[in-house]
């Protein structure tokens, strides 16, 4: 099993807003600070989809990197997303990234543009090419529209600055074949899919409900890193509820009335996505409190 690049537990945030939809920064930091120290999570990805990144202006993305890498970039790593449809884009948010102070970036297939498998490879290298930061990338045909193939992860994974893989490809032979042909550290991008991928040669995950599973989560992967694979799928089990239910509508919808029901204030959301209903948060508050989180 490959040492993992960013740790073994990461958090994709959300974005909180205030009142007039504006970025939350004190609320931000809060949130962060809450998902190092109590969640146990060993990295955080800004600006990810769950953290409404297509609703988000550079500069916002950047004040966002910058008030979370001075609130908790002393104990955990911080991961940007930068991924977009377009190449040269990508490349700048990198370089925003690097301003901030950021460990790593987050690339995604670029989506909607469907690129041809050379000009996917080519995009990839351009990006990991202009950086000098690690590269995990996003691996999401459900919303990119295109999966990367796996002789291209393969080639790309020649390049000294990719080493990680968001997989969410729900392919877990695909990836098991790339696992081996490669030392990718390979993270689940499907919390339900955490253990399942740790035992092919997965080394975590990122995750949306550990906003809420990240403690118990980072003892499952822990106690099967450990060898007590029985332990890790009581846990699995006591938190399946959870991992599949905060995507009964879009997570960050689900994350955003849960941790309003928990004391924070994540803010409404930016169209085209709106808060979850009341009936949808209190589905999910009950999973949370069945599972004791």
């Amino acid at each position: 099993m490959p040492a993992p690049a960013f740790g073994r537990l990461i958090t994709a945030m959300v974005t909180p807003f205030a009142a007039d939809g504006s970025l939350d920064l004190v609320e931000a930091k809060r949130l962060a600070s809450y998902l190092v120290d109590e969640m146990h999570n060993d990295a955080l990805v800004i600006n990810g989809t769950t953290g409404e990144s297509p609703t988000t202006d550079d500069a916002e993305k950047l004040a966002l990197l910058e008030a979370v890498v001075e609130t908790v970039g002393d104990r955990a790593q911080v991961l940007a997303g930068v991924g977009t449809n377009e190449t040269a884009a990508t490349i700048s948010r990198c370089k925003d990234a690097v301003r901030a102070g950021c460990h790593g970036v987050l690339v995604v297939t670029p989506y909607y543009s469907k690129p041809p498998v050379d000009a996917l490879y080519e995009h990839f290298v351009m990006v990991a090419d202009a950086t000098e930061l690690p590269v995990m990338l996003y691996d999401i045909p459900g919303r990119s529209a295109i999966p990367i193939p796996e002789d291209v992860i393969i080639r790309l994974a020649d390049h000294p600055r990719i080493v990680a893989v968001k997989d969410a490809k729900g392919d877990i032979v695909s990836s098991s074949r790339v696992m081996a042909a490669t030392d990718l550290a390979y993270y689940s991008g499907d919390d339900a899919m955490t253990l399942p991928l740790l035992s092919v040669g997965g080394v975590g995950v990122v995750g949306t409900s550990t906003h809420f599973t990240g403690a118990r989560t980072k003892q499952m992967i822990e106690a099967y890193v450990a060898g007590d694979a029985a332990g890790a799928l009581a846990i699995h089990r006591e938190l399946f509820d959870v991992y599949t239910g905060v995507f009964a509508t879009q997570g960050c919808m689900l994350v955003k009335a849960g941790l309003a029901a928990r004391g924070f204030a994540p803010g409404g959301l930016r169209r085209p996505l709106k808060s979850a209903t009341d009936a949808q948060q209190a589905t999910f508050v009950a999973l949370l409190d069945a599972a004791g989180l």
